[in-house]
């Protein structure tokens, strides 16, 4: 239990974010798997440009590194371009 308000509002801000990030992460994840699942051609290049600027986003806002972002992003391109 914090024993001053300036770490019990710290910990009210931690737990606002923490739910935050999850329900982005959460997402982000789904989205890649609908994507990783699809073998329409055409809906997976659709769904590509959702995901990728969805990545992009998070990692503006750091909630995952921009490295990982761009991993996904690359995989997931070669996922789609092999579809064909």
């Amino acid at each position: 239990m914090p024993q001053h308000k300036s770490a019990a509002k710290r910990v009210r801000q931690n737990a606002k974010r923490r739910a935050r990030n999850r329900l982005h992460r959460s997402r982000m994840r789904t989205m890649i798997k609908k994507l990783r699942q699809t073998e329409d051609s055409a809906q997976a290049q659709q769904l590509l440009r959702e995901v990728k600027a969805y990545l992009d986003r998070l990692a503006t806002k750091r909630i995952i590194h921009k490295n990982k972002a761009a991993n996904y992003k690359s995989e997931l391109e070669r996922h789609v371009n092999a579809l064909g």
